[in-house]
């Protein structure tokens, strides 16, 4: 059984990490609106704000889900400690709603650069 997972930074292609997505397969780009801000050489996605964050698709086995979730630190001890969740939602995908599994950032957007692009790709470009 595969899932459906959304990636807006170092996960897609071309990125820093996108050699993790390797067994993946790519549905297509998509958008989600929100904020996203750069933490470091990663960024994070808060599901608020009207930015139109680009991303891609990808179908996902549960193998390849579950050592994605360790790469995010997702089901550490303490939760609270963690940066991310992954949740549920809506992406726009080729015009229609898709329904994905995204990771998003938990510790707050005051404290970080805005991408306000929502392209985490193209701001890269900028910074080098």
């Amino acid at each position: 059984m595969s899932d459906l997972l959304f990636v807006y930074g170092a996960l897609r292609k071309g990125a820093s990490s996108d050699w993790r997505m390797e067994g993946a397969r790519c549905l297509g780009s998509a958008v989600v609106q929100g904020t996203l801000v750069k933490i470091d050489w990663y960024p994070g996605l808060v599901l608020k704000g009207d930015t139109r964050v680009k991303g891609e698709v990808y179908e996902v086995g549960p193998e390849l889900l579950k050592q994605l979730d360790k790469f995010e630190g997702i089901g550490s001890q303490n939760e609270a400690e963690d940066e991310y969740h992954r949740i549920r939602i809506n992406v726009s995908l080729g015009q229609k709603p898709t329904k994905v599994w995204i990771y998003e950032w938990l510790k707050g957007i005051e404290d970080y650069e805005v991408v306000y692009s929502g392209d985490w790709m193209s701001a890269m470009k900028s910074d080098s």
